[in-house]
């Protein structure tokens, strides 16, 4: 259970609303900022639908679905709150503009860590006066079901505080990872837009079909990758002779493709084929339906492996 009391969402977007959801299961009041009309109903809509999940999963910690407030101004959300999360939208002059006005009702020691996933920490740190606890928290979707948090703090970060980052995170159940070195799009992210390069690639080229390279994932690498990554996989994937044996074997073959791979645009004509192609796969389920589908199994996969991990 985590040890922060008190905790704001300041942005309540999909990713707000999972964050508050988690927040809130953990046993957190949470003080919520958005300025949309309607966020109230949109954030307690989501967390009365993400409790029976969370729940299943083992993450309520003695929470209450209703120790929530909401704020017309983001200042008031942050006043007495030990950590927050920031998930505004990914536009510069939006973040800074956050963090001019709440960065004087801060209270002393208080954390806050941003969501953001396509800019950089240096480019927020510049909408602080000071920045020293102001750390990357990148979730991903949605952060109150996949358990991953990218963690980054630099030069200008307080000593300690990316560690406290992580604890509190872990305190909440999440899996953190340290970003050591600033890169767009931090760790994560550009791993799955190596493999989506590739993947539009095949598509662009009548390889394969949209649904048959979302089939080839699921049904193979990624049952391994969901017990562990590629490296690992690949130590295990030698026998005996573990990584070095690997390389020996297969540094020709994996050269020989990456010099037959190409970039893809997102341009008129691959989008036309991916949305086409992803038409035809969905075969007229929904949104809605789609997600219902995605988090049932998430949900499955993690219970089944929960206790195999924690022995691990």
């Amino acid at each position: 259970m985590s040890d922060i009391k008190t905790a704001a969402a300041i942005g309540a977007g999909v990713i707000g609303a999972s964050w508050t959801a988690l927040f809130l299961a953990h046993g957190a009041r949470v003080a919520v900022y958005d300025p949309a009309p309607d966020a109230e109903k949109l954030v307690r809509d989501y967390v009365a639908n993400a409790w029976p999940v969370l729940d299943q999963l083992g993450l309520v910690k003695g929470g209450d679905p209703d120790a929530v407030s909401f704020h017309d101004d983001p200042a008031t959300a942050v006043e007495g709150a030990a950590f927050i999360q920031e998930s505004v939208p990914e536009r510069i002059a939006i973040k800074h503009d956050t963090f001019a006005r709440i960065e004087p009702a801060l209270m002393a020691g208080a954390i806050v860590a941003t969501s953001a996933s396509g800019l950089t920490l240096s480019e927020m740190q510049a909408g602080w006066q000071n920045p020293s606890h102001f750390v990357l928290g990148h979730p991903f979707n949605p952060p109150h079901l996949i358990p991953l948090v990218e963690v980054m703090g630099n030069e200008k970060t307080a000593d300690g505080v990316v560690e406290r980052a992580e604890a509190i995170y872990e305190g909440f159940g999440k899996t953190t990872i340290r970003v050591r070195k600033e890169v767009p799009g931090h760790v994560v992210n550009r791993l799955q837009a190596a493999l989506w390069r590739e993947a539009l690639c095949l598509i662009r080229d009548d390889v394969a079909t949209v649904e048959d390279i979302d089939k080839g994932i699921w049904a193979g690498p990624g049952l391994r990758w969901a017990a562990m990554g590629p490296n690992l996989i690949w130590h295990l994937a030698a026998g005996p002779g573990g990584m070095r044996s690997y390389c020996d074997h297969f540094a020709d073959s994996f050269h020989r493709w990456w010099d037959d791979m190409d970039t893809p645009r997102l341009d008129a004509g691959m989008v036309d084929k991916l949305v086409a192609g992803i038409e035809e796969e969905a075969a007229g389920r929904g949104q809605e339906a789609l997600a219902a589908e995605r988090d049932a199994l998430i949900v499955a996969m993690q219970v089944a492996t929960a206790k195999l991990r924690a022995k691990g």
